[in-house]
């Protein structure tokens, strides 16, 4: 990992393992999904913001406040929209959830995702 060059980095970022504990998830419904990751980078007044985020199986409600996209390289979850529309994770998915998107994350299987706030 290489925090302090011109373009930051982190080799192997789908298996990287010096993660920081970022504690449990807040607003479980249903579980108690833990959250670990590593910040790569963030920049003046939180954005953008991108790193590593791994959570644990769980069911809880989020509202996304910024655009978000993830690329999910390990696990399962759903996301559920508040009006319904289902959007299924696995190794490989990469999703753009934009600013107000709000509904529920569901955690099948410990997710890994590269991740992106703006």
């Amino acid at each position: 990992m290489t925090l302090n060059s011109t373009a930051p980095h982190i080799h192997a970022a789908s298996t990287y393992d010096d993660l920081v504990d970022w504690g449990d998830q807040p607003g479980m419904i249903d579980g108690q999904s833990h959250n670990t990751g590593r910040l790569l980078f963030k920049g003046p007044d939180n954005s953008p913001e991108t790193g590593i985020w791994v959570c644990t199986p769980g069911r809880w409600r989020l509202s996304i406040p910024r655009d978000e996209f993830c690329h999910f390289v390990a696990g399962r979850a759903t996301y559920t929209r508040d009006d319904g529309e289902v959007t299924e994770v696995t190794p490989g998915t990469c999703v753009l959830f934009p600013a107000g998107w709000s509904g529920e994350a569901t955690i099948h299987q410990t997710i890994r995702n590269i991740y992106m706030l703006s």
